[in-house]
């Protein structure tokens, strides 16, 4: 037997390919088929079950690819109705793979039709359990996430409560638990960085699995602090539950070149230009209006967030060599539209006649100099979290997650430095905010890491001058 957990780090994101005697099963794959495939060769092993935990909200799934280019049975736990070929498991079913077996536990909660799937060895020996979105390490799955339905997060959170205390607190301490995600992810409040723990040491350190804790307790504990949940998350949910196109013909449709006047033309007819270079090259020039999301940060996430409709046509600016990773990168998130990249990139638009544009961006010591001598706007585009720990004193709060509804309020006169923690998300937010006018704002290189080394700017964690905290 063996197992292996795939994780993803730009989605905090944990499939699992799991083998034994010829046989495979694949739990939770994402939208691209290629790493299942290669594996499955690799080891000279049929796939014979894609198991699914529940409908994703945060990615699309690969199951339904997957299947077609396999021939294996896609496997959801109870209530989850699947409007495509799959089969639909009763409560305790039990799936071999192999000299070993996969048993299902129903742990509605995350969702309706959430459920753990149990590994037992050949020695017929509970071993391990993937628990989804229903038990993360240091966390639970959010409850208000479900495709629509009647019932309330309060509900939802009712029933995760019977499902921990049911069907995974009194398995043996010693079994491995394999969640879903990790840090970084939107389905939890609190996850731990680590991706495997055991039973045990979460009963003892998972605040969710206090041994002591009453129902009412656990629900407010679990529905407390939620913060909305990402735009694009009932749309990803949706094409898990009722289909979506197939990844190679996104990928075929999405890896084109374009010519500069090509690009002129889709961005005339409405196209969004997302430019996925560094900050550094979208900072010397880009083309006007463009859309700042670079591919080596949380790339996906981002897109996510921001780009609030998945169904617009995207044509993109990549470095070379990276066009299929943007397409793919585009579609594990449901953005399925675009079109093609821009051949030759930056310098092949400008070549052709066509303006560029730079943005305003200054080192941490220029920002010293000149916070010091009296320049003191400051935007901050971190997480209130971030912010509250500590931040530039005075300094506004405009977090990424919320630019597009609080940039109405941003002073557009006077002159401001922004800034986030690291100079990714200031120059995410920079691209939006000069592509609504905005002339008057300066980007500060390496964010507040390399500010807060600095002498001479004033740092406080005092919340006082900020557009969203309190």
């Amino acid at each position: 037997m063996n197992v292996e957990q795939i994780y993803t780090n730009c989605l905090a994101e944990a499939a699992y390919y799991i083998t034994s005697n010829g046989e495979a099963a694949v739990i939770d794959p994402l939208r691209e088929s290629e790493p299942y495939l290669e594996r499955l060769e690799r080891d000279g092993v049929k796939l014979k079950y894609i198991f699914e935990t529940h409908y994703h909200a945060d990615f699309v799934s690969g199951h339904l690819d997957l299947a077609r280019k396999t021939g294996a049975t896609i496997v959801y736990g109870p209530k989850a109705n699947p409007t495509f070929e799959a089969h639909e498991a009763t409560d305790n079913e039990v799936f071999k793979i192999g000299d070993v077996s996969l048993k299902v536990l129903h742990t509605p909660g995350h969702t309706q039709e959430s459920t753990t799937f149990l590994l037992i060895d050949e020695n017929d020996e509970e071993r391990a359990i993937f628990t989804g979105d229903t038990l993360f390490l240091g966390d639970v799955g959010r409850p208000d996430l479900a495709i629509k339905t009647d019932l309330t997060q309060e509900d939802l959170a009712s029933m995760l409560f019977d499902s921990l205390r049911n069907k995974i607190m009194p398995l043996p301490d010693s079994i491995t638990v394999y969640p879903g995600h990790g840090a970084g992810s939107s389905c939890g409040k609190n996850l731990s960085s680590d991706t495997v723990d055991t039973l045990g040491n979460q009963k003892r350190t998972n605040y969710a699995l206090r041994e002591n804790m009453s129902r009412e307790e656990f629900v407010k504990e679990v529905t407390e602090g939620l913060a909305p949940p990402p735009q694009y998350f009932p749309e990803n949910a949706r094409m898990n539950k009722f289909g979506y196109d197939s990844i190679d013909d996104i990928m075929k449709r999405g890896v084109r070149p374009l010519s500069a006047s090509d690009v002129q033309s889709d961005m005339e007819a409405g196209a969004l230009v997302l430019d996925t270079r560094s900050a550094a090259k979208f900072v010397e020039a880009h083309i006007p209006n463009s859309m700042f999301i670079g591919i080596d940060g949380n790339f996906a996430m981002w897109v996510g967030a921001l780009i609030t409709d998945l169904k617009r046509r995207i044509v993109f600016l990549a470095d070379e060599g990276r066009e299929e990773e943007v397409v793919k990168r585009l579609a594990r998130v449901g953005y399925d539209h675009a079109v093609g990249y821009l051949d030759g990139g930056i310098e092949s638009w400008s070549t052709a006649g066509f303006d560029t544009k730079s943005s305003k961006s200054i080192s941490a010591d220029e920002f010293n100099k000149r916070f010091s001598a009296g320049e003191k706007n400051v935007v901050d585009v971190r997480k209130p979290g971030e912010y509250n720990r500590r931040h530039v004193e005075n300094a506004l709060l405009y977090p990424l997650d919320d630019i597009l509804r609080e940039m109405g309020t941003l002073d557009r006169e006077n002159d401001a430095f922004i800034h986030c923690a690291g100079g990714y998300r200031s120059v995410i937010a920079l691209s939006m905010l000069e592509a609504e006018g905005y002339t008057n704002l300066t980007n500060v290189e390496g964010g507040f890491k390399a500010i807060e080394g600095l002498n001479d700017v004033t740092l406080t964690n005092e919340v006082t001058c900020s557009s969203t905290a309190s």
